[in-house]
């Protein structure tokens, strides 16, 4: 499942590989432009993660992704148990979002801040989204009842050298890049928290927010 899945790019990317995946978005733009690209055998449907998944038994789902998401939910323990509801025994949540130090170097302030931010892109358009310091991801994971597996940092590929060499020589680690992470569905354990459940069989280049172009969104 493609929770967040803007225009269906990850759907697409999910069913060449074989998945039977499903995804939802809380814009209705990018429920239509993810119907169009995979047509009516792949579910689609509009969904706002600050509600319960009540369309959705429990443990059914085999592994869940959320790429650039997580940081616009308003309540994000309460959707994380939801998410870790539907997801199988051993399921997977892999997820990304800004990372904590970037949202830092953008807004300013002090890194342990936790805090709603707007930002206007040069398109116009008002971007708003929350930032923690990493800790305080954890935590809420772990509060979700998941157990964290793998944390990556990506860093700029080396061609951004010659593109962008004034941001890559001030940002050798993850400026641009999304920060992924895979966390797994807890049975005995509730307490560590970060890669996540599986979905209902996995069925977006997105933009980053260091871009500031606008998001988008998929089960």
């Amino acid at each position: 499942m493609d929770a967040g899945c803007g225009p269906g790019l990850y759907l697409t990317e999910l069913i060449a590989r074989g998945a039977d995946a499903i995804g939802f978005d809380q814009s209705a733009d990018m429920v239509r432009h993810a119907r169009r690209r995979l047509g009516p055998a792949v579910p689609v449907r509009r969904h706002d993660l600050d509600e319960p998944l009540d369309w959705l038994p429990d443990a059914t789902i085999d592994l869940i992704l959320a790429t650039l998401v997580i940081h616009y939910v308003h309540d994000r323990v309460a959707a994380l148990r939801e998410l870790h509801r539907v997801l199988r025994p051993q399921g997977r949540l892999v997820l990304s979002t800004s990372h904590p130090a970037a949202d830092w170097l953008a807004d300013g302030g002090s890194y342990f801040d936790a805090r709603h931010v707007d930002e206007t892109w040069s398109c116009g358009l008002l971007h708003r989204y929350w930032r923690q310091p990493l800790q305080h991801w954890v935590e809420e994971f772990t509060a979700a009842d998941f157990t964290i597996e793998h944390l990556v940092e990506h860093r700029p590929v080396p061609e951004m050298a010659h593109r962008y060499p004034a941001e890559y020589a001030k940002f050798p680690g993850p400026v641009m890049a999304p920060e992924p992470g895979t966390a797994r569905r807890s049975r005995t354990h509730p307490s560590h928290p970060l890669q996540g459940p599986r979905s209902d069989r996995p069925r977006s280049d997105r933009p980053t927010r260091r871009a500031r172009q606008p998001p988008s969104g998929a089960r």
